[in-house]
Formats: structure tokens, sequence, C-alpha cells
């Protein structure tokens, strides 16, 4: 592991400290916001994974499998055996 991806780990753990921080005073402070905001991240999150799967489906090329014609009497073997 080089020096950047570990100077990046650290980054975002502060980061992570920082945003749980500002949760906690919010909370103290029994700020609407601090529910509020989470709450609206996490279901515009899930509203914007929902649209790219729908996306992803509706706009997915499948080529069509070639059809075997298959007759009635197709599985019948009467080579005696």
């Amino acid at each position: 592991m080089n020096d950047t991806s570990r100077t990046q780990g650290f980054a975002i753990c502060a980061g992570v400290a920082l945003v749980a921080l500002c949760f906690l005073i919010g909370l103290l402070n029994q700020s609407y916001w601090a529910i509020a905001l989470p709450v609206a991240v996490l279901v515009f999150f899930v509203l914007g994974l929902a649209g790219w799967v729908g996306f992803t489906i509706a706009t997915v090329n499948v080529d069509a499998e070639s059809t075997i014609d298959v007759s009635p009497d197709a599985g019948d073997d009467d080579s005696g055996s």
C-alpha cells in the first residue's frame, strides 16, 4: 500500500469523524435538520439507485437466441436399441 492510499484513508476517517461530530451536535441541540438531512440523503440515494437500475434494465440490448424448430417426433429414436 502506498502513502497516497494511506493519506486518503486518513482523510476519509477525519471527514467521517467531522460529520459524526456535526450530527451529534445537531442532535444535542434538538435540531430538526440533524435528522432530516441524513434521511433526505438516504432517500435520494435509494431513489437514484432504483432509477439507475430501471434505466439499465430499460436500455439493455439483448440479442435474441436462435429458435430451434422442434417437431413432435424429434425425440423418437427408431434405431432399435
